[in-house]
């Protein structure tokens, strides 16, 4: 198994073991009936996922010990590998500086394109440590620049806290196109999860607030609707590896300072609550058909589709939350992440 992309995903399952009198496994003959919707490659991953739940319940206290669990991040790659560079950009008003890491910046090279990776990590977990190997590789790979947005967490920093952090970053490297070797034109935001969650948001701010045109938003098994599992239920085979109901419910909570599926939510907090989706760039949903978040996925890609925005939607059928990070060499894995990287090579190709 390889976890070089040591995301949220494997450190929430690896702490959550440690924390055994918190959380319960699924009976044998759950597990026996859930695991037979699984693509057949990827059940050895969803049988650990099983075996160490999330904290049940999952509070502010399980958080932070979750947090203090976590296994130490990788190391970033050393040269040749793309370089690292720790960078720090001004916050929106009142806000603090936000960090972020630039890799793969090169001098006296043509401009190239650029990656805003959001981490995930459900709102309340993760960090930007854990994704610099992969997006090292990343970068390397399609020839461009990433940039990191080590953006606040919740419930310690609700929203907008860690949108604007977002922005921040976005702005940022905008500013600094020129000095980072960075085709201006050829911007693109990126996340998982939560992370994924956070990239639609912040296309939807900077078509708001006029500041950054992006050319594409990579939406990763992306967090979109407060509503999931709270106001809106799922079926009892959907959402029951990894990532839950349960969980959804704190993380919104959490990120929005008042109850998941609450009558009314901040404006531009909820992807999936914008009424307007006209303008946006265009966009690659991909999602597992066992994910939590398989229904407000489509429904949102379908919502693009009907405002005008080129949309491409990957359903990988038998597959769970962060199966490409658990099981990244199965064959459902190694087809999702070429289906993704393709879209943004076109994409950079499309706005040279």
């Amino acid at each position: 198994m390889d976890l070089t992309r040591r995301d949220f995903h494997f450190g929430l399952i690896t702490a959550a073991a440690t924390l055994p009198s918190l959380a319960a496994a699924q009976s044998p003959a759950g597990d026996a009936a859930i695991l037979a919707r699984v693509d057949p490659e990827l059940r050895e991953g969803a049988r650990m996922i099983l075996s160490r739940p999330l904290p049940d319940p999952l509070t502010p206290d399980a958080v932070r010990a979750i947090r203090r669990t976590l296994p130490p991040a990788p190391s970033p790659l050393p040269p040749p590998a793309a370089a690292v560079e720790r960078r720090v950009a001004p916050g929106i008003a009142g806000s603090p500086p936000v960090g972020v890491i630039v890799i793969n910046r090169k001098s006296g090279t043509p401009p190239r394109p650029a990656i805003l990776h959001i981490h995930g990590g459900g709102m309340i977990l993760g960090r930007v440590a854990d994704t610099i190997v992969a997006s090292q590789r990343l970068a390397e790979e399609l020839d461009c620049v990433v940039v990191e947005a080590d953006y606040r967490l919740s419930p310690e920093t609700p929203f907008p806290g860690p949108l604007d952090d977002c922005h921040s970053a976005l702005v940022w490297l905008h500013a600094h196109a020129a000095e980072l070797g960075v085709d201006a034109r050829r911007i693109a935001v990126m996340g998982e999860s939560a992370g994924g969650g956070l990239a639609a948001m912040l296309a939807i701010a900077a078509r708001d607030r006029r500041t950054v045109p992006l050319c594409y938003q990579l939406l990763i098994y992306p967090m979109l609707d407060d509503r999931t599992g709270s106001t809106r239920a799922v079926p009892p085979f959907i959402g029951t590896i990894g990532w839950n109901a349960a969980a959804n419910r704190f993380g919104w909570t959490s990120f929005l300072g008042r109850p998941a599926g609450s009558v009314q939510v901040p404006t531009g907090a909820v992807p999936a609550r914008v009424d307007d989706l006209r303008g946006l760039p265009p966009a690659f949903i991909g999602v597992g058909s066992l994910d939590l978040f398989v229904g407000e996925d489509i429904a949102y890609a379908t919502r693009l589709i009907d405002a005008g925005v080129a949309t491409q939607l990957h359903v990988t059928p038998g597959a769970y939350h962060g199966f490409d990070g658990i099981a990244p060499k199965a064959r459902v894995a190694i087809a999702f992440t070429t289906a993704w990287k393709g879209a943004l090579r076109a994409a950079f190709a499309a706005s040279a």
